[in-house]
């Protein structure tokens, strides 16, 4: 071959055309050669474990694809997908607890609602504030229901206790004339 073929037979190839190679010159690696070189050289770098090959007949002990049957590589059901994940991370209650207190309305009625908000769940124990101290004094009398709804609701003895706190109330404990030992004001707030 001359480099006038050699020229040619790169112009085919749809490459670029390459500089005549000399008759004492080694062969410049270009196209499949480079991607050769590269997929050795990726081989035996380090970290990587060589493969070994055998001269038995290569037998198949995990397969690629899926058969005529379920298996966990096929796609899944978000649903399915979701309840796993959630049970795996031990998700159940907390979500039960969250979807209470997204639902709080509904479960104890308009009314409760409008006056009393949960604040949180810990140990069989719900806090819940309410806006005024007659509310709170009410809602110590419905804790007995509200129980029994909240717990037909997330299952048999979840929520004990219901703790309700009035509200958040000012203090008196600044200024120059505060008494210690005082009481403070008089007033229920609400």
């Amino acid at each position: 071959m001359t480099s006038d073929d050699d020229e040619v037979r790169h112009e085919d190839a749809g490459s670029a055309p390459a500089e005549p190679m000399t008759p004492g010159e080694a062969h410049r690696p270009d196209g499949l050669d480079l991607a050769r070189a590269a997929a050795r050289a990726a081989a035996a770098s380090p970290g990587t474990p060589a493969r070994k090959r055998s001269s038995s007949p290569r037998r198949r002990t995990q397969t690629t694809s899926s058969g005529a049957r379920p298996d966990d590589r096929d796609p899944q059901l978000l649903d399915a997908a979701m309840g796993r994940l959630i049970a795996n991370h031990g998700w159940e209650l907390d979500l039960k607890v969250q979807g209470v207190f997204g639902r709080w309305a509904e479960l104890v009625g308009s009314e409760i609602a409008d006056h009393c908000t949960p604040e949180s769940f810990a140990d069989g124990r719900l806090v819940v504030r309410t806006d005024s101290t007659a509310w709170a004094t009410q809602l110590k009398l419905l804790a007995p229901s509200v129980v029994r709804r909240l717990n037909t609701e997330l299952g048999h003895g979840t929520v004990t206790v219901i703790d309700v706190h009035g509200p958040h109330l000012p203090t008196w404990k600044k200024g120059r004339l505060s008494s210690r030992d005082g009481r403070g004001p008089r007033d229920t707030y609400g």
